[in-house]
């Protein structure tokens, strides 16, 4: 949220009209806002009020095309949804909600590592696994491994740890902060060989960019 402030002195019992020049690019996916706020100060016989302007996200601009395209429209978004917000829950809900508007994948979500486990974080789809152990499945594979795994089909992946058998291939990047993975993204296709190296990049990219200190 963003808000510019000003003080107007002013009759109240005349009306006044406030111009406010708006940058063109805030205009389209924002709502804005004006509240009115009594100051404590007055001038000569009339109070002093604040207009605030509250730059809001309402929805995402999504794009067609093709899938750099995709994720370079979608990232900035994704930066100016979290940006100032310190909870972690909430930039995790809202990064994985803004790709799968996108993107409509099957399903989408954070793994943390809780011990020796990956429990269930934020995500977009249909209920998951809630657990995972370290170097079971795709997830856990990712996790004890440190690497990112690209699997084009789930069913030749072993120990695979079928949650639903809608989902035909995955993604899963881990999340590596001071040299230690503390969790994981994980996204499933419908698709077979959904997933490449793109993906990875940029996943990658918006991995880095989340903050996991609370």
């Amino acid at each position: 949220m963003f808000a510019w402030g000003f003080s107007i002195g002013a009759p109240l019992k005349e009306e006044r009209a406030v111009r406010l020049k708006i940058r063109p690019e805030y205009t389209t996916n924002y709502l804005f806002i004006l509240s009115f706020k009594y100051g404590s100060g007055w001038s000569g016989s009339y109070p002093r009020f604040t207009v605030y302007l509250h730059l809001m996200a309402e929805d995402l601009s999504i794009v067609q095309g093709d899938k750099v395209a995709q994720y370079q429209s979608i990232i900035p978004q994704i930066k100016a949804l979290i940006d100032g917000e310190p909870d972690l829950v909430a930039n995790l809900a809202n990064t994985v909600a803004a790709l799968k508007e996108q993107f409509n994948w099957f399903w989408i979500g954070f793994y943390l590592v809780k011990g020796d486990e990956l429990v269930l974080g934020p995500f977009q789809g249909p209920v998951a696994c809630t657990r995972i152990k370290k170097g079971r499945g795709v997830c856990g594979a990712s996790w004890a491994q440190s690497v990112t795994l690209i699997v084009p089909d789930v069913e030749k992946f072993p120990g695979h740890i079928a949650c639903s058998s809608l989902s035909r291939s995955e993604i899963v990047l881990p999340i590596i902060r001071q040299g230690e993975v503390i969790g994981v993204l994980d996204v499933d296709s419908e698709h077979l060989s959904h997933f490449d190296e793109t993906d990875q990049q940029y996943l990658e990219e918006i991995i880095s960019g989340l903050n996991f200190e609370e």
